[in-house]
């Protein structure tokens, strides 16, 4: 028995120092192509949010040294200025208004594109999303001209259509230029969500609402009962991608309207490159900016928790 013993363990520590070998230089190799990621994370994400968290404690013009310390002087005015309590204000409203508004417009018309039977439905598709592809400063100079108070588009279309109608500067009055932003955010987004949303239904097994049809559902109750929920985590990602963007708007805004007239369009973004980079007060900008990032990250480890966790368990 001994005899025995003595052949069969030198083989199992001859396995397990294999093993232990392979697991090494697995665990090698994926630290090395983990690396880079992390590198470039610590470098242009963690690094920049703790210096600017650092800078937030001190009096300083981006110049001279930091030897003004302040504590949280800088956060107690950024939160007490009322402009800045409204640039939040506003952030809600567009990440409301693009929740309720434009995510259910993208989904109606990927289910018109995609279960419509539309003719030309690369044509359509490739219509839609042709303003996600402008940059930001050319989406701003296309609507400035529509919007513009003689000749605009808007308001030559309003003066065919409704007799008597007097032309608005759509970007200089204070109850209607955040709704005309909004228009313009929805019209360069919309594409991206539409296109996701068509995704979503091209995975779906069509041999499901079938069945479902099959048993006597009609259009209605397939796309709530058995569409939605299939595409639930598509339209998980597209709540995610409008609420984060919808706190980080900003060429658009600073190009079309500098956050005015009177700050009735200012977001938080233009708060801080106003109040912050241009008036040279890079403490308080950086107090600002802090106080952004933790409010993107309640919303996204908030929405993370609750909506794609549910998703998870179930």
């Amino acid at each position: 028995m001994s005899s025995l013993s003595s052949r069969v363990l030198p083989r199992q520590n001859r396995v397990s120092d294999e093993q232990r070998r392979s697991w090494q230089q697995k665990t090698l190799l994926i630290t090395l192509f983990l690396l880079p990621g992390f590198a470039m994370l610590f470098l242009f994400v963690i690094a920049p949010v703790g210096q600017a968290a650092y800078y937030s404690f001190y009096k300083w013009n981006g110049l001279g040294p930091l030897d003004n310390f302040i504590g949280f002087e800088n956060y107690q005015r950024v939160l007490g200025h009322q402009v800045f309590r409204g640039a939040i204000v506003h952030n809600l409203i567009i990440m409301a208004l693009s929740l309720l508004l434009q995510l259910p417009f993208a989904m109606f018309m990927a289910l018109v594109l995609v279960r419509g039977n539309l003719r030309f439905q690369r044509f359509w598709r490739a219509i839609f999303f042709l303003p996600y592809v402008f940059s930001e400063p050319i989406t701003a100079y296309i609507w400035l001209f529509v919007y513009h108070p003689q000749s605009g588009m808007v308001n030559t279309v309003f003066s065919e259509i409704i007799p008597g109608f007097e032309s608005q500067a759509w970007l200089g009055n204070l109850s209607t230029v955040l709704p005309a932003l909004f228009v313009v955010v929805t019209w360069k987004f919309f594409g991206l969500h539409m296109l996701l949303f068509m995704a979503g239904l091209q995975n779906i097994n069509a041999e499901v609402e079938d069945a479902a049809r099959i048993d006597g559902a009609n259009g209605a109750q397939v796309l709530r009962f058995i569409t939605l929920p299939l595409m639930l985590p598509t339209i998980q990602l597209s709540v995610f991608l409008s609420m984060l963007g919808s706190l980080q708007l900003f060429g658009i805004i600073l190009l079309m309207t500098r956050g005015g007239p009177a700050y009735a369009s200012e977001l938080m973004v233009t708060y801080i490159y106003k109040f912050g980079l241009q008036r040279l007060n890079l403490g308080y900008g950086s107090a600002a900016s802090v106080i952004l990032f933790l409010i993107a990250l309640l919303f996204s480890v908030g929405y993370q928790r609750t909506a794609m966790r549910v998703d998870n368990t179930q």
